[in-house]
């Protein structure tokens, strides 16, 4: 069972990371694709981050990293 992902953390992760790099989301590991980050909003007590449109399959080192198939 996934757990929660709080805003803190997710900053803190970014932290680390070149502030410069273009951020993407990998969806599923059964079809590996990254997808373009959209819209950011909070609602219901959670944060969302909106899918903005596929971009292509994610590179094998991305995959790697994730421990996905």
């Amino acid at each position: 069972m996934p757990r929660p992902l709080t805003v803190g953390q997710l900053i803190h992760q970014l932290q680390t990371l070149d502030p410069d790099l273009p951020v993407r989301l990998a969806i599923n590991p059964d079809w590996p694709f990254s997808h373009h980050i959209g819209t950011v909003t909070e609602a219901a007590g959670t944060a969302y981050i909106a899918e903005d449109g596929q971009e292509d399959y994610l590179p094998t080192t991305a995959r790697t990293a994730l421990n996905w198939p």
